[in-house]
């Protein structure tokens, strides 16, 4: 497998200027030699080859940008990859192809897929990444861009097929629920299949998730009714110690002495007021308490 080592270059600014000067004074030296008479063949021949050779050094000549990086190559050879940024030079018959090493992100389409209960569900998500190894993302995969797309929507929609929308009884991990636990999976799992492409994945999070629009009312009565058992649940347990709380200070102040028979039917009386959706209408007793 190939795998990107620093490719040999040299500064491009004296090899320009070395070239500039020596094809000027060629150039220079043809013109006067070609008006001199006798003419000299040989001079005139080795200045018009130097000129040549300065216009093809000159063509060894390439521009590196901050966080990119040029491949090169010799007739299809790898011969390393320069990131230093600034002007450079190598030979001129290497192929300086150009790879970006810059962060890029992009958003996958919304996916359709059954989580774990199969329940169909949507869900997007964006990836974060860039390219750490050139020699990889060129000549291990066709086109690496396309790949990151395709392999990151295929990691999501497998990631999506194991985890439950929402987290029921006995389950510890669901899609809405723990966000940066199934975002750092996701990010692995991603991860694992770019390697062979030379590409880092820095961040990988759900963009979105939704219930297919077929099951989202059914979804949505369900979530309703949790949530209303949940309350019903505090509202219990906060009447339930409020009438405790009431008993025992009756009996500690000896304001009124109920057997268990009255105590019962006090404490049905208190949880209708404290439970009830409708405000309660009163009963005066005018009578003896028993």
């Amino acid at each position: 497998m190939i795998r990107e080592h620093q490719g040999s270059s040299l500064s491009g600014y004296p090899v320009l200027f070395l070239n500039i000067v020596m094809i000027i004074f060629c150039t220079t030296l043809l013109i006067v030699t070609a008006n001199t008479q006798p003419v000299n063949g040989w001079l005139i021949g080795g200045c018009v080859l130097a000129d040549l050779l300065g216009i093809l050094l000159l063509i060894g000549l390439f521009m590196v940008n901050p966080n990119e990086a040029r491949v090169l190559q010799l007739f299809g050879a790898y011969r390393g990859t320069v990131r230093i940024a600034g002007l450079r030079w190598a030979s001129p018959f290497y192929w300086k192809g150009h790879v970006s090493a810059r962060v890029r992100n992009f958003e996958s389409e919304k996916l359709k897929v059954n989580d774990f209960h199969g329940n169909p569900i949507e869900i997007a998500a964006v990836i974060v990444w860039r390219v750490a190894d050139t020699a990889e993302a060129l000549f291990n995969v066709d086109d690496y861009a396309n790949f990151v797309h395709v392999q990151s929507e295929a990691a999501v929609r497998n990631l999506a097929m194991r985890y439950p929308y929402d987290a029921h009884e006995g389950e510890t991990i669901a899609l809405r629920s723990h966000p940066q636990e199934i975002a750092e999976m996701m990010k692995k799992e991603i991860q694992d299949r770019l390697d062979k492409a030379g590409v880092e994945v820095i961040e990988a999070r759900i963009s979105h998730l939704a219930y297919a629009p077929e099951i989202a009312s059914a979804m949505l009565q369900r979530q309703q009714a949790g949530a209303i058992i949940a309350a019903r649940q505090k509202i219990v347990d906060g009447a339930v110690g409020m009438v405790e709380m009431a008993l025992q200070h009756l009996a500690a102040r000896n304001v009124v002495h109920l057997d268990d028979e009255r105590k019962a039917a006090m404490v049905s009386n208190l949880l209708v007021v404290l439970c009830g959706h409708a405000n309660p209408q009163p009963v005066v007793n005018a009578g003896s308490i028993y």
